[in-house]
């Protein structure tokens, strides 16, 4: 794969999973509201994943390494990859009660974390698991932390 659509792809995979598992949790711990959540994550695959593209594209011209197709190649690949991933977590928030959609999406990031993270071991030669194993710790700690600030945002606006 050339590397300008890898730089692209793990970017906005990487990318889609943490910010948009992030913003699903902290909207569902501060509202439990379905159609929030989905306009949550909708704003996530159009709003954000422009605005990673245009950091992608911003930084690869900034490297002058290559020519303008690679620029454009990485930007497109990272708002595709971005706009898909976001979008997928859609369909559990639709097809299940929100608190299993939740769940069900937090297992789905993780898995999709994890391929990535092999993927990226073995094309470096490292062992999976130390990859897999950073990757994974990191995005859980963002769930963990985006649901206590939910919390704290519903309690902080009860208390008015």
């Amino acid at each position: 794969m050339k590397a300008s659509w890898k730089t692209g792809l793990s970017f906005g995979l990487t990318s889609g999973v943490i910010t948009t598992l992030g913003l699903m949790v902290g909207l569902h711990s501060g509202t439990h509201s379905r159609a929030i959540v989905i306009g949550g994550i909708l704003t996530i695959a159009i709003a954000d994943a422009m605005s990673d593209a245009l950091g992608i594209h911003v930084s690869e011209e900034s490297n002058n390494s290559g020519p303008t197709r690679h620029v454009w190649e990485a930007t497109l690949a990272t708002f595709a990859a971005k706009f898909v991933i976001a979008l997928s977590f859609v369909v559990p928030v639709v097809l299940r009660p929100l608190d299993q959609a939740i769940m069900i999406s937090v297992v789905w990031g993780m898995f999709l974390l994890a391929a990535l993270s092999f993927f990226v071991a073995r094309a470096q030669a490292i062992p999976p698991w130390k990859v897999i194993g950073e990757h994974l710790f990191i995005a859980l700690c963002v769930v963990a932390i985006t649901h206590a600030v939910g919390d704290w945002a519903q309690g902080f606006v009860e208390a008015e």
